[in-house]
């Protein structure tokens, strides 16, 4: 009986396969759960556009948003996050866009919440793509 180290399990085909199979079931778990944060801040901000700047649901709304895309700079900013180095660069500008639009809508400078709406729609549907 022949004993294998660990990098030698590491290096076998079948562990290589499983280990990608893996991967790509956590990268679509992650793309998912972003899909869905997606759809749910669409969600609020259609209810926010409905009641308008000021409501409860405005409230929500802004308050989902800013935090989901806190959420997202940050890992965006991560020099180990996968997205190559030109995507996570216009992502992290969208994603100063929104919360300076969602700012000024808090701030009564912009009533109109459609911007955010088909932003977060385009960047759904991507999502929804990959």
């Amino acid at each position: 009986m022949m004993l294998h180290s660990a990098y030698e399990d590491r290096r076998n085909p079948m562990y290589e396969s499983i280990y990608a199979e893996m991967a790509a079931e956590t990268t679509a778990t992650i793309r998912d759960n972003e899909r869905q944060a997606f759809e749910h801040s669409i969600r609020l901000l259609e209810a926010a556009k409905e009641e308008g700047r000021g409501s409860t649901q405005s409230v929500t709304a802004l308050l989902f948003l800013s935090r989901l895309w806190g959420v997202l700079l940050e890992d965006l900013a991560r020099p180990d996050n996968g997205l190559p180095e030109t995507l996570r660069a216009s992502l992290i500008s969208i994603g100063i866009w929104m919360l300076r639009r969602a700012e000024d809508i808090r701030q009564g400078r912009v009533d109109d919440f459609q911007a955010l709406i088909d932003v977060s729609q385009s960047i759904c549907q991507g999502l929804k793509r990959h």
